[in-house]
């Protein structure tokens, strides 16, 4: 799906009647950036500021991780110029096919960034000595609480708690299996290249998820589903994304998403310039531009989620801002356990740990 704003239609139609008066001769066509990125991440009103300032017209290509790596795949990185994949959809990806080019951070304004999340893009994004991504768009998973058991549940293994028993959710999948960990004293991520040591991590998580189980309510399997079973009380305690947790608490303040104390989960979207980018220039401009902070806050209020654009917040829509500061401090910012590159294998390992949760009395 592309879409261009209606000032960019405007200016290409001036310049095609332009071209056709003139007979094409000595006419160069407009200067334009190609972005390939996820929906509420270029607002419409952000790419028209953008056109206006810079005079370079915005194509806006709506997409995820799987249609990013296909398309730029079968054009050897070619078609766009900027493109969003998540920090740990980079590595494996370029290693086997070659599609992005390292970034320039010198090109970079990191001043406005969050460094911890620089870091953390970095540290994921790295490949043989050279980074492929500057860290955009950011989320978690944590828990989100009912005030009634607030003091009760500060971590993952706290909805395991008597408690709470029967009024708990949360999904058969790999961030519930990282997330227990963590809150174990285990360090999942740590252990990713030690097949042995991430299997046995996996065996202990198992044990826990498995004694847990008289404990939930249900698996979760869509957002929906849970924001219903929290809304009505069913539900008092659950790990879900933090965008969910901030939506209930502008209905219900007494209910609100908490990062655990053993960190949130965190995913960052990133920007990478593919390898065949033909206006590069551009793409750092639009890097640039989008994060600055009051620009950075209209794509937090277009897509729920927060940037790492230092001092967004304060920019933000009033409720959506409170419930983020209400969540995070800089300490649980710093906290955040972000998701590294997944070795070969680990899914499917993983896959079976959940089908025998699954599957157990």
């Amino acid at each position: 799906m592309i879409i261009s704003s209606r000032s960019t239609r405007n200016r290409a139609f001036l310049l095609s009647a332009a071209l056709a008066t003139a007979g094409f001769s000595g006419s160069t066509l407009a200067e334009e950036l190609r972005l390939i990125t996820w929906g509420g991440y270029a607002p419409d009103d952000v790419v028209a500021q953008f056109e206006e300032e810079t005079g370079i017209d915005v194509k806006v290509t709506l997409s995820n991780n799987e249609d990013m790596i296909s398309k730029l795949r079968a054009t050897g990185g070619a078609g766009f110029d900027l493109a969003q994949p998540s920090q740990d959809r980079i590595v494996g990806v370029q290693r086997q096919f070659n599609i992005y080019k390292p970034i320039d951070f010198s090109r970079v304004t990191t001043d406005q960034l969050q460094s911890s999340m620089v870091k953390a893009t970095q540290d994921s994004t790295e490949l043989d000595g050279k980074y492929y991504g500057v860290p955009s768009v950011w989320g978690t998973s944590g828990l989100i609480v009912h005030s009634s058991v607030a003091d009760m549940v500060t971590d993952y293994t706290d909805l395991c708690d008597s408690g709470v028993k029967g009024q708990v959710s949360y999904r058969l999948k790999r961030p519930t299996l990282i997330g227990f960990a963590f809150a174990m004293g285990m360090d999942p991520f740590a252990a990713y290249d030690d097949r042995d040591q991430y299997e046995s991590i996996m065996a202990k998580v198992q044990d826990k998820l498995i004694d847990c189980k008289s404990n939930v309510k249900t698996y979760w399997t869509g957002g929906d589903q849970l924001l219903a079973l929290l809304r009505t009380g069913e539900v008092k305690a659950a790990m879900a994304w933090d965008a969910g947790g901030w939506k209930l608490n502008a209905e219900n303040p007494d209910i609100r998403f908490v990062a655990p104390e053993s960190g949130a989960l965190g995913w960052i979207d990133t920007f990478a310039i593919p390898r065949r980018s033909e206006n590069e220039e551009a793409a750092y401009k639009w890097i640039n531009f989008v994060m600055q902070p009051e620009i950075a806050a209209r794509i937090t209020n277009a897509s729920g989620n927060f940037t790492a654009s230092k001092g967004a917040d304060e920019f933000v829509k009033a409720d959506l801002r409170d419930a983020y500061r209400a969540s995070f401090d800089e300490a649980a910012i710093n906290n955040i356990k972000w998701y590294p590159p997944v070795p070969p294998g680990l899914e499917t390992m993983e896959g079976q740990v959940l089908d025998r949760v699954q599957a157990a009395n």
